[in-house]
């Protein structure tokens, strides 16, 4: 029984500015800093690697004073819709009904919603009344993948069903005005708001990509590289500089023993999927592999369109083989980092 990657789609909040439109507003949130600081925080702004961000606020919004509650309040108003449009396209690409789905991830990291998104898309779209839900809260830019994997073990264990996966992201809400550690300015930098939604299944109807192994990888002794503070202000970035050291040191165990248990080396592999974390992970992965004629060309075209949104990113890159003719057998290769410290794999098949 296999379970396939049928249909994808994303959904960008209505609020957009390039980095250089950004750039003024840094002027105004930093005009009581010292000069030298303030060009050192428009230089990592303008060699992010990112052109452009969305947000679920405008720009004024996210640099005043707004209270964690009026953030968080626009966070769910605006994540509900946002879903709920992402996942309907999703449907109609698939050419599916709302009835036909039999389990709901939902994934986000950056508010707190308690229902979680997945009870409002039920209501929204009039999903089952005994669909099986799954709020993923805590896995930060990792979930996207997680959620396939959950979604896998599902459906192997239900054959003929199908599952939906919904990741809904607003790192632009978690912005804190009176932090100015580099934590804070470069998740200000490098990450923007965005939704994607992935339909898989086990019924023998439906075609696409097979997920064919799936594997996660867990850091010891690295809970501080990367999460959130849970702060009166909202949700502190906790974002370490070891990080890209830290995964750069793991690559080799994170990749080369996941391939060989399926009797592949990275040879075998065409598309690399990977989440663009940063401009600095992507360097380093682009050092391990170019060598290889490996590439992440389009990992680094969905950072500078829409920069990191967490969870979701991933699943615009994978669209973006979805929507390329490939030639059967064609193997593509997902990864993923988040907090934990962890790396989550997909081995998708053609």
């Amino acid at each position: 029984m296999s379970v396939r990657v049928v249909a994808l789609a994303k959904q960008v909040p209505e609020y957009y500015r390039t980095t250089a439109e950004i750039l003024p507003f840094l002027d105004t949130w930093l005009q009581d800093q010292e000069p030298r600081f303030i060009k050192k925080v428009k230089k990592i702004f303008e060699q992010a690697a990112v052109d452009k961000r969305y947000s679920i606020m405008s720009p004024e919004e996210v640099f005043s004073h707004t209270s964690f509650e009026e953030r968080n309040r626009i966070y769910a108003r605006e994540g509900i819709k946002l879903a709920g449009s992402c996942l309907q396209k999703a449907l109609e690409k698939a050419n599916w009904k709302a009835e036909d789905l039999d389990y709901i991830i939902t994934v986000s990291c950056t508010g707190i919603m308690i229902p979680s998104l997945d009870a409002y898309l039920i209501n929204a779209l009039h999903l089952r009344q005994d669909i099986v839900r799954l709020p993923v809260t805590e896995m930060g830019c990792a979930a996207g993948v997680s959620g396939m994997i959950y979604a896998k073990n599902f459906l192997k264990a239900n054959p003929g069903k199908r599952a939906a996966v919904v990741a809904m992201e607003s790192p632009t809400a978690t912005f804190q005005l009176q932090d100015f550690s580099m934590a804070n300015i470069v998740s200000a930098a490098i990450f923007g708001d965005g939704c994607a939604t992935v339909l898989l299944s086990a019924h023998p109807d439906d075609q696409g990509p097979e997920m064919i192994a799936e594997e996660m990888y867990h850091f010891y002794d690295a809970t501080q590289l990367m999460g959130f503070e849970l702060c009166n202000n909202g949700l502190q970035m906790v974002l370490d500089v070891a990080v890209p050291d830290q995964i750069e040191s793991h690559f080799p165990e994170i990749i080369h023993p996941f391939l060989e248990k399926n009797g592949l080396t990275i040879a075998d592999i065409e598309h690399m999927v990977f989440h663009p974390g940063g401009k600095k992970i992507i360097q380093i992965v682009e050092s391990l592999f170019g060598n290889l004629g490996k590439n992440i060309n389009e990992t680094k075209s969905v950072l500078r369109e829409y920069g990191n949104m967490s969870s979701a990113t991933v699943l615009y890159v994978l669209e973006r083989f979805m929507e390329q003719e490939q030639q059967p057998g064609t193997l593509g290769l997902m990864l993923s980092f988040g907090p934990g410290f962890s790396a989550q794999r997909i081995l998708l098949k053609w």
